[in-house]
């Protein structure tokens, strides 16, 4: 049973008396298995299954954990057991009430946002400070979502008290914002949150214990949405020497006043690292030491055995780092896939990935674009979000973004169209148009702000005639939008034709090889390979977008090889909406943010680029401590081999380094560090 091989100190935290306890799992110290003893222990001792919450950070460390579960119940009983992360369980409950809600990413949502903020016209209000960009104000507005409880208005201006005289726009944006996303169905990921608690304060979905693991990483928000649950039991693991999320809300002080907010708390400690050998533990304990103690401990070890260790790599120039780094994993005897080279800044990944190119070594990069940001593969998953949803009106509004001469606010008026066209009933508007006039778009007008433009004249669809296109595409009253051009008219007749293609089909891998095949995306595979081949000067280098090409083709390939598990078009939308960021593609070294390394482990690490304004990052630092914690999780990655690495200069930019604080706190560099002058700009 699980239970039976957990130590001392985690199967004392996981049969731990119901209650309120916070269990702090450093690196490498078995936490997912102390979670699945705990979860083993409530199901032996005869709670109802369906009476236990999991709440992870990601579905991929939900599903090992009630995999690990099968091994010793029925997959009946385990089935019951309520788990995955807070936005996919919060989205699962939100469907069963709301069955047409529809899920959007921050990319979609913030075109919208966009869409209504350029309709204020900012220069009429002859303002002495100038106002936020749609989208920093946007980010903002995230950001607040996750931090905060109280009014928007009064965190934002106690940030920036010089936009007082635009605060009174900037509220009526967001308001503006909110009701057009519940008139669409849209929700973001903080609106699941955010609605499942208001939902919670009125209404009871009863838990015996709740779960979370990596409480360290939770924000106000989802801190708040615990509290709603009220569970008879609360079992937190996480690790504030791991607390690395500062800049996407993560707040350290859930971790740190737990103990405060429930008084009757038991804190339990597993400080046995089985995963990293004793230098390594050794080194990663003189540094994390010097943050503040919220919760005293220190790792011990676990492993015996052979030990190497730690090794500082020191370059004369950030080129010849990365080179030498790449000749090194070359020449190693370790898989490429258990090597992890680690960085605190993305542009570090671009010497790396480059140099190991050269010597013909494989490498995947995670923490940068996502496979699922790719413009090749938003564009296919829109087409699809539109079929599921015809009231999808962001999904257009991209899809309609790359033709000619339209962009965010006339797309924003053509789904209008449709819709009038087909009496609600998108498609139909689309292809069966029943009204053959266009709607009167600019019903009313707000001076003050200059929302809207005058009405304009119906053009007419002969302007169009020499196009050659099929008498379809003519008599369709779109054609009379005065403000449609050429390139816009030749693309809708592309989506005319892919919608009519596949009006009727079902299955996900027949209607997204149809979208593959289709004039439209054989334009959208023209145009981004162009732009990907461009040079400085203008001119198009053929190989590059060549290249570019097969990689787009390549990737439309691999969405086409997921689709082929699904046979609900809706379910495979949602699962790449949902899960499409912890998927991953390729073989070989990997490359990691520091950020994208954590909960990972490796043989062999390398941590790049330890020079001081890189590592920390002292421009986008939130805090030293903060750095610091990640240069925690940084070499706790390690199991058998630590690299640490820097170059004192940067042929390129002229500019000399110094070696990162953190190497002198590990005793890697002996002379004093002298603490930049923060008043001068330090090189990134």
């Amino acid at each position: 049973m699980p239970l039976s091989a957990l130590n001392d100190e985690q199967l004392s935290a996981a049969t731990a008396p119901l209650g309120h306890n916070l269990i702090i799992a450093s690196a490498g110290t078995g936490k997912t298995s102390t979670i699945v003893g705990r979860i083993a222990h409530l199901l032996q001792s005869g709670l109802e299954p369906s009476k236990i919450l999991l709440l992870t950070f990601t579905n991929k460390a939900a599903g090992e954990m009630i995999a690990r579960l099968e091994r010793f119940f029925p997959k009946k009983v385990v089935s019951q057991i309520e788990s995955g992360t807070f936005h996919a369980v919060s989205y699962r409950w939100l469907k069963e009430m709301h069955p047409n809600l529809a899920l959007k990413q921050p990319s979609e949502l913030k075109t919208l946002f966009r869409s209504i903020y350029e309709k204020r016209n900012f220069e009429r209000m002859n303002l002495d400070v100038a106002p936020f960009s749609a989208t920093y104000l946007y980010e903002m507005y995230s950001l607040y979502q996750n931090a905060s409880l109280e009014g928007f208005d009064n965190w934002f201006l106690e940030k920036y008290p010089e936009h007082e005289v635009l605060m009174d726009a900037y509220m009526h944006i967001i308001e503006e914002f909110e009701e057009e996303k519940i008139a669409y169905g849209f929700a973001s990921f903080n609106d699941l949150l955010l609605r499942i608690k208001a939902h919670l304060e009125e209404n009871t979905i009863a838990f015996d214990e709740v779960l979370v693991d990596e409480y360290q990483d939770t924000n106000t928000l989802q801190s708040a949405l615990i509290d709603s649950l009220k569970p008879r039991s609360l079992f937190c693991v996480g690790d504030y020497d791991q607390s690395i999320y500062a800049f996407n809300g993560a707040n350290i002080e859930n971790i740190a006043t737990f103990s405060k907010r429930y008084p009757s708390a038991q804190v339990f400690t597993l400080k046995t690292n089985y995963r990293s050998s004793a230098p390594i533990l050794s080194l990663a304990n003189r540094v994390i030491e010097r943050n503040e103690r919220i919760y005293p401990k220190k790792l011990e070890v676990g492993r015996h055995g052979k030990a190497y260790s730690p090794k500082l790599l020191i370059y004369n120039d950030l080129f010849e780092q990365y080179q030498a780094i790449a000749h090194s994993i070359k020449h190693t005897h370790v898989p490429n896939n258990d090597i992890a080279v680690i960085f605190r800044n993305n542009s570090s990944a671009d010497g790396i990935e480059a140099s190991l190119r050269e010597l013909g070594i494989t490498c995947k990069r995670k923490g940068g674009t996502s496979f699922f940001d790719a413009k090749e593969i938003k564009f296919l998953l829109d087409v699809l979000s539109l079929l599921v949803n015809p009231k999808d009106m962001m999904a257009f509004i991209h899809i309609f973004e790359y033709a000619g001469g339209i962009g965010s606010a006339l797309s924003k008026e053509m789904f209008q169209c449709f819709n009038h066209f087909g009496r609600g009933r998108f498609m139909d508007g689309v292809l069966h148009p029943l009204e053959k006039e266009l709607p009167k778009l600019n019903p009313k007008k707000n001076v003050q702000l200059g929302l809207f433009d005058d009405d304009q004249e119906i053009g007419s669809a002969t302007r169009f005639k020499h196009l050659d296109l099929p008498p379809e595409i003519y008599s369709h009253p779109l054609l009379k939008h005065p403000k449609l051009t050429q390139e816009g008219v030749k693309f809708f007749a592309n989506f005319y034709r892919l919608m009519q293609t596949i009006e009727q089909e079902q299955y996900p891998a027949t209607i997204l090889q149809t979208v593959i095949s289709s004039r439209l995306y054989e334009g959208i595979i023209e145009l981004l390979s162009k732009q990907r081949g461009r040079l400085k000067n203008g001119e198009i280098d053929e190989e590059k977008r060549k290249t570019a090409r097969e990689r787009i083709i390549r990737k439309a390939r691999l969405l086409l090889d997921l689709s082929r598990q699904y046979k609900d078009l809706r379910r495979f939308v949602n699962a790449m909406v949902l899960g499409g960021g912890e998927l991953s593609e390729g073989e070989g070294v990997n490359l990691l943010t520091v950020h994208a390394s954590k909960g990972l482990e490796f043989p062999e690490v390398y941590v790049v680029d330890l020079v001081d304004g890189r590592f920390p990052n002292r421009k986008m630092m939130s805090s030293i401590e903060e750095e610091r914690r990640l240069f925690y999780v940084a070499v706790t990655r390690a199991k058998d081999k630590l690299y640490l690495s820097l170059a004192k200069y940067d042929k390129v930019k002229k500019l000399e380094y110094k070696p990162s604080q953190f190497l002198h706190e590990a005793g890697l560099i002996k002379e004093a560090f002298v603490p930049p002058d923060t008043k001068k700009k330090n090189p990134a």
